[in-house]
């Protein structure tokens, strides 16, 4: 092969990595009206804030953006379809450089996504991914594996461990994250429902993740008499409701609860024996690099994804951050030592003699 066949294979070689590294801006039918000469503007279009999960992505996103020279418009659509597509839009005749979503229902979002791809806007899918439609970007977490570390705490923690009945409470439908926490329980958990030895009593979605949801279904599965042992909640919010109808019974404390976010009112039941286990997703490294990945492409810097994942349309160049199972022995050394919540939010509440020493 000479020199020129040489080079030509190694500049379609590149083509292809950049492909997938590089987040790709794209020429719509409407450029971008935002200004070169200010400082960038990055769009961020929030589901809820209604969760202190939510409230806290937002303030460190923000934080990041600000700090390293970019502005930063934010709409939170309360959980309304109809409502996000407006944000969107506002956000774009805003003239934002680079569009990042924390889509309610991903399937709803699809045609925003490709409205803000018409226009020249780069899109940055936030923890939950936007299917059938042309990505730029995924951040998010591993949810997979969240999904492997609940069933797993709850296969370990039964009274007779691996053996049981249990009660299920799925997040929302419309999450495209729950499902994937659902791949990853079911993962762990078929084998042994399929030998008999786990046996799935009750279960069913919380529409919105909302408390009351999983309240309500945690309450029908104790009026139906139904006897478990556990209950692998999807999130923090659900497993609080479920504690909730627990307490009503007598029964808090005295089965095992799964979650998920590492919420402050998730660590205060975990270090006073409600809620068993929470998976810790470190928010602040997501949402600062997030911020970082969002200027950058903004500035239209070369962005380098670790992974791809498939969203139905195409393998999006995704970045996943890895979780951590949390329960009361760990804490301390996860929660508290990042400084995700403090020693006195967590312990505070408890007698003084219930808490364990304070880290030096």
């Amino acid at each position: 092969m000479d020199v020129r066949n040489i080079l030509m294979v190694i500049s379609l070689a590149l083509s292809v990595v950049i492909g997938m590294l590089v987040a790709r801006g794209s020429q719509g039918e409407v450029s971008n009206t935002s200004s070169s000469s200010g400082p960038p503007m990055i769009g961020l279009s929030l589901d809820t804030l209604k969760e202190a999960r939510w409230i806290s992505d937002r303030d460190l996103f923000v934080a990041r953006c600000k700090a390293l020279g970019a502005d930063v418009r934010v709409e939170a659509a309360n959980s309304d379809d109809s409502q996000q597509a407006k944000d969107v839009q506002s956000l774009l005749a805003m003239g934002v450089k680079v569009l990042v979503i924390v889509p309610h229902d991903g399937v709803a979002m699809s045609s925003s996504v490709q409205e803000a791809k018409r226009r020249g806007v780069s899109v940055i899918a936030y923890d939950r991914l936007v299917p059938d439609c042309d990505l730029d970007l995924y951040i998010s977490f591993d949810n997979v594996r969240v999904g492997r570390q609940q069933a797993q705490y709850l296969v370990d923690h039964l009274p007779n461990p691996g053996h049981g009945n249990i009660v299920r409470i799925y997040g929302s439908k419309t999450d495209n994250n729950a499902k994937l926490f659902k791949q990853g329980q079911d993962e762990v958990l078929n084998p042994y429902i399929d030998r008999g030895d786990i046996k799935v009593v009750f279960e069913d979605w919380a529409e919105d993740w909302k408390t009351e949801n999983a309240k309500r279904i945690m309450n029908a599965a104790i009026a139906n008499r139904l006897q478990f042992d556990g209950v692998l909640a999807s999130n923090d919010d659900t497993a609080g409701g479920a504690i909730q109808a627990l307490t009503e019974s007598g029964l808090a404390g005295k089965v095992v609860v799964t979650g998920q976010d590492a919420d402050i009112g998730a660590c205060q039941r975990i270090a006073s024996g409600t809620q068993s286990m929470t998976v810790y997703k470190p928010v602040k490294k997501l949402a600062e690099l997030g911020a970082e990945l969002a200027v950058k492409m903004a500035e239209g810097k070369a962005i380098v994804a670790t992974s791809t994942v498939n969203n139905g349309k195409e393998d999006v160049p995704s970045v996943l951050h890895d979780t951590y199972a949390v329960d009361k022995a760990n804490l301390l050394d996860t929660v508290v030592k990042d400084g995700f919540h403090t020693y006195d939010e967590i312990y505070g509440p408890l007698p003084a003699a219930d808490r364990p020493p304070r880290p030096k």
